[in-house]
């Protein structure tokens, strides 16, 4: 026995250290660059463009109020006064707008005006243009307010996340859901995406450095990250059903039993 355990426990701890190496390899990201100090990866930075049922918020200001308040007040809110816009500097009220099925807003003044399809920053300048013909010095700034990413699977919160700003990675998107948990994969991550009517999809490998040039590193809006579990989650779900299944099985019989004894008493008495 002495001599079975000493030729085994060398073994034993060789498959062990082993298996902690992989499993620390299987929970890291980017495993191509750990013997790498620095470098650089290009990125494909993906445009955000404005689709129907986004959500704008859209702000228009003025350097002089004064002179512009008279057109100022129907671009924002009309229950302000002139004086409450002489009492500030520069003057910024809120006003957010739901781009139609068609792709359009209805904007005070300027009214139906076609989004759809332009960057924040595009429409800013258009909407800037057409205002500077009535105000003096405006300045418009338009902000998607609905950049909304969903996060499926393997992550520790699973949810639907609002950003505050349109650069959003698959990695802040983890982070925000709390990071994947020891059963996701890194290597078979789904990003799936609306476009043109169609629903795609696309796997990246967050083992793979270069995963940061894919057009699906950089999330739009209403995209969906799906984190697939590895086998050992499964193993864990099967291993949990079928104990289910014993423990039910054992409940059963016990049950079962139970019964029999109460009848054979009730016979004897």
């Amino acid at each position: 026995m002495r001599r079975f355990l000493r030729n085994i426990l060398p073994i034993a701890l060789i498959t062990l250290a082993l298996a902690s190496c992989k499993s620390k390899q299987e929970l890291a990201y980017f495993n191509d660059l750990q013997m790498s100090t620095e470098g650089s990866i290009p990125v494909n930075l993906t445009e955000i463009k404005i689709e129907p049922q986004d959500e704008l918020l859209i702000n228009v200001s003025s350097e002089v109020p004064e002179a512009t308040a008279a057109y100022n007040l129907p671009f924002n809110n009309p229950a302000l006064t002139s004086q409450d816009l002489k009492s500030n500097s520069m003057t910024t009220q809120k006003q957010t707008y739901i781009v139609d099925n068609a792709g359009n807003i209805v904007f005070p003044v300027l009214g139906k005006i076609h989004v759809a399809g332009k960057t924040t920053l595009q429409l800013a300048e258009d909407l800037t243009q057409r205002i500077a013909k009535d105000v003096e010095a405006p300045y418009v700034r338009v902000e998607l307010v609905n950049f909304r990413i969903k996060v499926m699977g393997e992550v520790l919160n699973p949810g639907s996340y609002q950003f505050d700003r349109e650069k959003v990675t698959v990695l802040d998107a983890l982070a925000t859901a709390g990071d994947m948990t020891v059963f996701g994969r890194r290597d078979n991550v789904t990003v799936w995406r609306e476009e043109n009517g169609r629903a795609t999809y696309h796997r990246l490998n967050l083992n793979d450095s270069k995963v940061v040039s894919s057009p699906y590193y950089y999330l739009k809006q209403n995209d969906v990250v799906y984190v697939e579990p590895g086998s050992a989650r499964s193993g864990q779900a099967e291993y949990n059903q079928n104990n289910s299944f014993k423990v039910s099985v054992v409940s059963a019989i016990v049950s079962g039993c139970s019964v029999v004894v109460s009848l054979l008493i009730a016979l004897i008495k």
